[in-house]
This record gives structure tokens, sequence and C-alpha cells, in this order.
């Protein structure tokens, strides 16, 4: 039994150093498409959380980083547009050509974002994919984009994340730690 905590202890432990470590890999790499991960929107605005990946997303194409962006995400309990709707009208209003945006508005959690840009990439042939959203959520996002299919993907995080104060980041951090985990474990029966 001691064991058996000990093991748990020491993989959980390696968790969260791997999704702390990784909340700094920012990879520059010139890529097909960014794949922006869904997040609140406010009615027809972005929440905060929202813009700073739409933000980055549109500094990555501005800066020559991807051609096209593929905003994720549906409509949450009683909204009345989709989270990628949403991105996708703040992107035009900051100058993002609109032939160069793509949405998908079904998904609702972070695996389904990938799952339906996945698609939307077969369809137009993209190969490679800059994976855009909050620092501490680049490890599971990148994880589930590889066991999606996107295998030559790379990870961008916004780099003004509004978690900033140590307690937004530590509330983040351990939700992220908990769902990760959750995930790993889930991996052989799927």
């Amino acid at each position: 039994m001691l064991a058996i905590i000990l093991v748990l202890f020491i993989f959980i432990s390696y968790s969260a150093f791997s999704i702390w470590s990784f909340s700094n890999k920012i990879q520059h790499v010139k890529t097909d498409v960014a794949v922006v991960l869904g997040a609140a929107a406010w009615g027809d605005e972005p929440s905060p959380v929202l813009r700073e990946r739409v933000n980055h997303s549109i500094w990555l194409y501005e800066n020559g980083y991807v051609d096209k962006i593929i905003f994720t995400g549906g409509k949450g309990e009683g909204a009345m547009y989709a989270e990628s709707e949403v991105a996708r009208k703040y992107a035009i209003k900051n100058n993002v050509n609109p032939e160069d945006i793509l949405i998908e508005t079904k998904s609702r959690i972070t695996e389904k974002n990938l799952t339906y840009a996945y698609e939307i990439a077969v369809q137009q042939n993209f190969r490679t994919f800059t994976i855009v959203s909050d620092p501490l959520h680049m490890k599971r996002a990148m994880l589930m984009a590889k066991n999606t299919g996107m295998e030559e993907s790379y990870s961008s995080p916004t780099q003004t994340s509004v978690y900033k104060s140590l307690d937004s980041k530590v509330r983040f951090f351990m939700r992220e730690l908990f769902f990760y985990i959750g995930y790993i474990f889930s991996l052989p029966f799927r």
C-alpha cells in the first residue's frame, strides 16, 4: 500500500512540475493555422480570457506565423452566440481578413475544441498547427492535440493571460492538474 501511495505521489508531483514548466514553452514556428481554444463569451463580447487568446492569435497572424485561424467553442448555457462566433467577430474588428478565419461552434470542452478543429483542418488540408491558450493549459492541450491527429503542432501560450495573481494562477493550476491526471488515466480506455 505504501508503494502505491509513493508511486501516486511521484506521478502527481511530476505531472505538476511538467504542467508548470511547460507553461513557459513558446514555439514561434510558421504553421498553416492557429487553433485558438475556446473560453467564455459574455454576450457578444469575449471574456477577458477569450480576448487575450484571440489577441495572441491576431499577433501570430499579423507577424506571419500563421495564415489562417480556427476559433473553437460552442454556446455556453443560455448563450446567444458561440464562443467561436464572438472570437471571429472580435478578430475581424481587429483587421483579420474574414476569409482567413474558420470556426467550429459545437464544442464545450478542450478535447472537443481540438477534435472539431482537426476536422476542419483535414477539410482545408492544414498539416501544421499552432495551439493557442493560456500558459497553464498548454501541457494538456498539446497532449490532446497530438492524440487528436495534429502530429505537427506547436505551443504558443498567450503572454497576456488574465491569470496573473498568485491566487488565480494556483486555482487554474490545480484545475489543470486535476484534468491532466484524469486525461492521462483515461487514455487506455479511449
